[in-house]
């Protein structure tokens, strides 16, 4: 394959998953005897620039058109926008005459808040249905894929923003150089732009494969990040490291022009991501010795579980979830039911395995031995959520980034 940022050729293997379905192809009760597709999840790494990236085997307007993903039903992940939008209020003192625009802004969860405080903001979300609900909320939404000619185009008719931002879309981009130009087109000349995505350092020293699927096409780390924005003339003049997601980066990048120098930060964890190997293709190595461990020790909790005629059920049927079931060869005779909060998923099935999909109160109803949590990103709110669980003596099972029963 062609490195989708510098167009070297790309022969050296990050890690291959095998066969999987598209993590939120979810599927119907009525197509449920139907065949579904697999895709390859092989995860390559560039030689040239280390851009760990996976083959675009489905295009974006086929995964992201039509999208059951709605960041609102994460309580937590609604209050992290809203402290992200008081943050940049403050700070770049926006008001009426200014625009903050969002992309990939999905259901309203994070322009809302600048809708409240009175500042003129504008989406653009690919997936229409998504749409819909953003502007119920007050929140202008554009249903339109970014690229170098519909960033420019959406500028000319709108106007270019005083802060550009993008949440988890970056690594979600096949044509990561063609989505950097319209960053660079949708922001003022002295605008900011920031950008977050889940670190690549944190995926490797925490266990997080199953942030690997076909919705997301690269794996970032602050330097190559910053190669992919430099395509576009943006340069990254701050960094901030999150807990969301198992560890991201929120990147702030400008117009090279009006740059200036970066912060001690940008230098900072630049020296730690090469301390730690993400500087040579040799320190992506060894990941794949990890995965096993994971697979090993999460299968052999779930047959010794089912042998001792316990119940088993999830919580969430988030995409990584479904990366690692398949990866599992997990089904319903070893995870009887997920759960999930929201209504668009409630009644389907999770893809490749089949497991349904229920109301969070069929939980409690049933009263399983264990609840095995999918969305470990979010251990705090759901633990706090499932407290109720240990009224019979039931307990949650977080499979990453180790085994943990508790």
């Amino acid at each position: 394959m062609e490195c989708r940022l510098c167009g070297a050729d790309v022969t050296e293997t990050f890690v291959d998953l095998g066969m999987s379905p598209l993590c939120e192809s979810y599927v119907p009760a009525d197509r449920l005897d139907s065949a579904e597709t697999f895709y390859p999840l092989h995860v390559r790494i560039c030689g040239q620039c280390l851009l760990v990236q996976l083959p675009a085997h489905v295009a974006g307007e086929n995964i992201f058109s039509d999208y059951l993903y709605f960041s609102s039903y994460s309580t937590s992940w609604v209050a992290h926008a809203k402290r992200y939008a008081d943050e940049m209020i403050d700070r770049l003192k926006l008001g009426a005459d200014s625009l903050v625009t969002e992309v990939a802004s999905n259901d309203g969860y994070l322009l809302q808040h600048f809708v409240a405080a009175g500042i003129p903001v504008l989406g653009v979300e690919p997936a229409a249905n998504i749409a819909e609900v953003a502007r119920t909320k007050g929140v202008r939404t554009e249903v339109q894929f970014l690229g170098a000619e519909t960033g420019a185009e959406i500028a000319e008719r709108i106007g270019r923003a005083d802060l550009v931002a993008g949440n988890n879309v970056y690594a979600h981009v096949p044509d990561i150089v063609g989505f950097s130009a319209g960053l660079a087109a949708l922001v003022k000349p002295d605008g900011l732009v920031t950008l977050e995505f889940p670190h690549l350092l944190r995926l490797i020293e925490q266990r997080q494969y199953d942030t690997i699927y076909h919705e997301h096409y690269q794996y970032l780390s602050l330097l190559t990040a910053g190669r992919a924005l430099a395509t576009a003339g943006l340069t990254v003049v701050d960094v901030e490291e999150l807990s969301t997601h198992g560890g991201s980066l929120r990147v702030h990048a400008k117009h090279a022009d009006a740059a200036g120098e970066p912060t001690a930060r940008v230098k900072a964890l630049l020296d730690v991501e090469e301390a730690a190997g993400l500087h040579t293709l040799e320190g992506h190595r060894g990941f794949e010795r990890s995965v096993f461990t994971i697979k090993r020790d999460l299968l052999g909790f779930l047959l010794a579980a089912r042998a001792e005629g316990k119940r088993v059920v999830g919580y969430g049927a988030p995409g990584k979830g479904n990366t690692l079931l398949n990866h599992c060869g997990i089904r319903s005779d070893l995870i009887e039911y997920t759960v999930d909060r929201s209504p668009h998923k409630q009644g389907w099935f999770l893809p490749g395995t089949h497991i349904p999909i229920f109301e969070p109160e069929r939980i409690e109803r049933d009263r399983p031995d264990f609840v095995v949590v999918l969305p470990w990103n979010l251990r705090a709110e759901i633990t706090a959520q499932l407290s109720y669980v240990r009224d019979w003596g039931g307990r949650l099972v977080f499979p990453i980034p180790d085994l943990e029963v508790v």
